[in-house]
C-alpha cells in the first residue's frame, strides 16, 4: 500500500481516533487505527469496542491496500513532521511488515511496524439504519446541559449514561447520579417515527459535543442496542447501556413554594472564592437565604472557612440549605442567562436550579445534611 496525504488533514482525523481508542492496552489491536486506501480515498477506523469511529479523506494512491498502525505513535510522528504532503509506504520482507512515513521532498524518514487488520473488530453497519435529522446546535446544547450529571458509580451502570427519549414531538435528555438530575427538552421530532428510549454513554456524547458543527443538521439513529451519529464525513456508533433508567419524572417537583433570583456573574464569582475553603471530599457549602441577601458559606474545617454575601431577589422566611458546591458550579457553566433562579419548598427537599427567565432545561439538586 502506498499513498500521499496532507499532514493537517490526517492529523485532524487521527486526533479524533485518539479520543476513542483504548490506551490501556498498548500493543493490542484496540490501540491501533485501521486505514484502507482505495479509489483515491483513505478510510480511517477506530474503536474501543463500545464506541466506533469512521471517516474518509482524499489521498493520492499509488497502490491500494489496508492495514492497522499504532495510533499514538502514528500521531507522534505526524506532529513532528513539517507541513505539507507526506508519503505512507507499506511493504513486507523477511523481518515482517513495515510502514515508512516520510515528507515528500525532505530527508526525513520514520519506519514503524504495522499489524494485520484481520483481528480488527467488525463495526455494526451505520449505513442501512433509520436516521432522523435534528439541528446540530440544539443537540449540542442539550448534551452540554446534561452529560456532566451522569453517575460515576459503576455498580449503578444504568445511570452511567444520558437517557434519550422521544416524548411526543420532543427530544428529552436526562442524566442523574441519584443526588442530582439534569433535564433538557426541545421540540425537534415533529414527523419523526418512534424510536426506543436509550441510555447513551457520555463518551460518545462528549465527542459529538466537541466535533459536531454548530450549523446544519446531525443525523441520529437508535436501533436495537446501538446509537449512530453522522455528520460531514464522520460516522460514529456506540453501544447503548443496558438496564432500566430511573423514573425521573417522580424526582421533578410539580411546584415549589419559594424562589430566589441572583445575578449569574455574582454567583459564579462568589462560588469561586468560597469554594477555595470547601472540603473537596465532602463538597458541602451553605446557602443562607434571607430578605434580599444570599450568603454563601463554606463548611468550617481545620483549614478555615469563607463566606460571601450577594444581593438576591427574595422576600420571605429565612432558610439555610446545604448543597454540594459541584452540583451548583457544574450546571452554571452551561446556563446562558444573566440571572439564575433557585426554587425550593423546604430545607431538605429538592431544589430546582434554572435560568431566569425559564428555558427548556433545568437542574434538580438534593440538599445535603447539615453539619
Amino acid at each position: 500500500m502506498k499513498f500521499i496525504f496532507d499532514k493537517e488533514s490526517m492529523i485532524k482525523e487521527i486526533s479524533i481516533a485518539q479520543e476513542i481508542i483504548s490506551t490501556k492496552n498498548a500493543g493490542s489491536i484496540l490501540s491501533n487505527v485501521m486505514i484502507s486506501a482505495s479509489n483515491n480515498t483513505l478510510t480511517i477506523k477506530a474503536t474501543d469496542i463500545k464506541v466506533n469511529y469512521e471517516t474518509q479523506i482524499p489521498v493520492q494512491i499509488t497502490e491500494e491496500g489496508i492495514t492497522t498502525v499504532y495510533c499514538d505513535k502514528f500521531m507522534g510522528i505526524l506532529n513532528s513532521l513539517p507541513e505539507g504532503e507526506i508519503e505512507f509506504d507499506q511493504s513486507s520482507d523477511e523481518s515482517g511488515v513495515d510502514v515508512r512515513i516520510k515528507p515528500v521532498g525532505k530527508k526525513i524518514k520514520f519506519q514503524m511496524k504495522s499489524m494485520s487488520q484481520d483481528k480488527f473488530p467488525e463495526f455494526d453497519s451505520a449505513d442501512n439504519v433509520p436516521y432522523f435529522e435534528i439541528p446540530s446546535k440544539d443537540l449540542k446544547e442539550m448534551i452540554e446541559q446534561t452529560s456532566f450529571a451522569v453517575s460515576e458509580d459503576e455498580t449503578r451502570y444504568f445511570m452511567n449514561g444520558v437517557y434519550f427519549e422521544k416524548k411526543g414531538d420532543n427530544l428529552n435528555l436526562v442524566a442523574t447520579d441519584g443526588r442530582r438530575l439534569s433535564f433538557a427538552s426541545k421540540n425537534l421530532l415533529a414527523g419523526i417515527n418512534e424510536f426506543p428510549a436509550a441510555i447513551v454513554h457520555p463518551k460518545i456524547l462528549n465527542i459529538i459535543l466537541k466535533h459536531a458543527p454548530d450549523e446544519g443538521n446531525i443525523s441520529v439513529a437508535v436501533v436495537d442496542k446501538m446509537i449512530f451519529f453522522r455528520f460531514g464525513n464522520y460516522k460514529f456508533g456506540s453501544v447503548l447501556l443496558e438496564g432500566t433508567f430511573p423514573n425521573y419524572e417522580r424526582v421533578i417537583p410539580e411546584n415549589q413554594a419559594h424562589a430566589l433570583m441572583v445575578s449569574k456573574p455574582d454567583l459564579v464569582n462568589a462560588l469561586k472564592r468560597v469554594a477555595l475553603m470547601v472540603d473537596k471530599k465532602a463538597g458541602r457549602l451553605y446557602f443562607n437565604i434571607s430578605n434580599g441577601i444570599l450568603k454563601i458559606v463554606s463548611q468550617q474545617s481545620d483549614m478555615g472557612s469563607a463566606d460571601e454575601e450577594i444581593a438576591c431577589e427574595y422576600a420571605g422566611e429565612s432558610y439555610t440549605i446545604a448543597l454540594n458546591y459541584r452540583y451548583v458550579e457544574e450546571p452554571l457553566r452551561g446556563i446562558d442567562s444573566e440571572k439564575i433562579a433557585f426554587e425550593f419548598t423546604e430545607e431538605m427537599k429538592a431544589v430546582t436550579m434554572r435560568p431566569e427567565p425559564a428555558s427548556d432545561y433545568f437542574h434538580i439538586i438534593m440538599p445535603m445534611q447539615k453539619e
